[in-house]
C-alpha cells in the first residue's frame, strides 16, 4: 500500500554555503553515474519517485524532515547539473523563480530536440491541478520542473500556515493517462486533512463530468443553480428532531459553498465548450472557488459525489520499527539504499569523502 505520513516542517532561512557546496558536488558524482549506467530518462523518473527522492536528499546530508528537502534540493541539482552535460535540465524553483519556467523551457528547446509547447502545457497544468483540483489548504510556492528530450517531471511544494507551519510535496512523472485523474506519482505530508476535495480521484470521474456538462450549458442557468444551494443560509440540524445522547458523535457531511464564482471565466469556459474537464481545468480565471463550486452543485443537485478524502500517500520513513505508521517496508527501503549506495561507490569522489557519504546511508539503512 502506498500509504504514510511525513513530517515536513516549514523551515525559513537559507542553507549553509559549507553544506551546498557539497551537495552540488555529490550530486554531480551521483547523477554521473546514474547518467552513464542507465541514461538521464531515468534520471528523471527517479527524481519523480517520493521515495528515491527523499533518500538523495538524505544522501546529500540535508534534513531528513525539513521543507527545505524539497527547495535546497531541487536548487543544488538545477545549479550543479549541466543539462548539455547530463542530458536532462531542473528547472523553475522557489518564489518569483517559479513563474520563469515557461522562459527557460524555451530556452532549452535550443538544447534538446523537445515539444516546448507542450512541456510548458504540462508545467501550467500540474500547477493548476495542485492549486485548484486538490483543495488540501496547501498554497504552492516551488515549482520544478524536470526535462529530457523524451521525459518530464514535476517536484512542487505547497505551505500552510498557522499555529504549525507545514509543507506539501507534489510530484509528477510524463507516464500519466490524464493531468485530471489519479495524475501523481506521489503527495507527501505528515498530515490528513478532513474534507479534502480531490477532483483528480477516480472517485470524482462523474463528478468532473457533471462539471463539464455544466460549464457546457447556459451561464444563467448554473447561476440560479448556485443561488439555489446558497438560498437557505439557517437550515436546521437533524439532532433537533432526533434523540441523541451525544450529538457531536453524528458525522455530518459539511459544505461550504464559495459565495462568489469567478462568472467571466465561467462565460469565457461556455464560449470554448470544452470536451471534457481538462479543459475545464485550463480555462483561464477557474480556480479553487470555481471548481469548488461546480463540485458541491454537482453533487447536492444532482447528487455526483466527489472525493473528499485526501489524497497524501507517501512515507519518507519507509514506515516504522513498531509499525506505525505502518510496517518497515524492507525490500523498498534496500532498494533505494543500495541504488544510492552503488552510485556513490562508483563515483570518483575522494576517499574520504566516499567513505562519509557511505557511512550516512549505512546509519540512514540501520533496521
Amino acid at each position: 500500500m502506498k500509504t504514510g505520513v511525513t513530517v515536513l516542517p516549514l523551515h525559513g532561512g537559507k542553507a549553509p554555503a559549507w553544506l551546498v557546496s557539497r551537495m552540488k558536488a555529490l550530486s554531480k558524482e551521483i547523477f554521473a553515474v546514474i547518467v552513464d549506467e542507465y541514461g538521464a530518462e531515468e534520471a528523471v523518473r527517479r527524481i519523480s519517485d517520493p521515495y528515491w527522492f527523499q533518500s538523495l536528499s538524505c544522501t546529500l546530508g540535508y534534513d531528513w524532515h525539513s521543507s527545505g528537502t524539497t527547495t535546497v534540493v531541487c536548487g543544488v541539482l538545477k545549479t550543479a547539473l549541466e543539462p548539455e552535460k547530463y542530458g536532462f535540465a531542473v528547472l523553475g524553483g522557489k518564489g518569483a523563480t517559479s513563474r520563469k519556467t515557461p522562459g527557460e523551457i524555451e530556452a532549452m528547446g535550443k538544447v534538446f530536440d523537445v515539444d516546448v509547447d507542450g512541456l510548458k502545457y504540462a508545467s501550467r497544468m500540474a500547477a493548476k491541478v495542485d492549486n485548484a483540483a486538490v483543495q488540501d489548504g496547501y498554497s504552492l510556492y516551488h515549482h520544478s520542473f524536470i526535462l529530457s528530450e523524451k521525459s518530464w517531471a514535476v517536484v512542487q511544494q505547497g505551505m500552510k500556515l498557522g499555529h504549525t507551519p507545514s509543507a506539501r510535496r507534489y510530484q509528477w512523472y510524463c507516464d500519466i493517462d490524464s493531468f485530471v485523474n489519479e495524475p501523481h506519482s506521489g503527495i507527501s505530508c505528515d498530515v490528513v486533512q478532513k474534507d479534502v476535495l480531490d477532483m483528480t480521484a477516480s472517485k470524482s470521474s462523474e463528478a468532473r463530468k457533471i462539471s463539464t456538462d455544466l460549464v457546457c450549458e447556459s451561464t444563467e442557468r448554473l447561476r440560479r443553480l448556485h443561488a439555489e444551494v446558497l438560498r437557505d443560509r439557517k437550515q436546521a440540524s437533524l439532532g433537533r428532531w432526533i434523540k441523541i445522547e451525544d450529538e457531536a458523535g453524528i458525522n455530518a457531511e459539511v459544505f461550504a459553498m464559495p459565495r462568489n464564482v469567478n462568472w467571466k471565466a465561467i462565460n469565457a469556459a461556455y464560449d470554448f465548450q470544452p470536451r471534457n474537464y481538462e479543459e475545464v481545468l485550463r480555462t483561464r480565471g477557474i480556480g479553487p472557488g470555481t471548481v469548488r463550486a461546480l463540485a458541491l452543485i454537482s453533487d447536492l443537485i444532482y447528487g455526483t459525489r466527489a472525493s473528499w478524502e485526501d489524497p497524501v500517500r507517501y512515507s519518507f520513513a519507509f514506515g516504522g520499527k513498531d509499525g506505525v505508521p505502518y510496517p518497515v517496508d524492507k525490500k523498498r527501503m534496500d532498494g533505494a539504499t543500495n541504488i544510492l549506495r552503488d552510485a556513490i561507490e562508483k563515483s570518483k569522489l575522494d576517499q574520504k569523502d566516499k567513505i562519509g557519504a557511505i557511512r550516512r546511508l549505512k546509519e540512514f539503512s540501520r533496521p
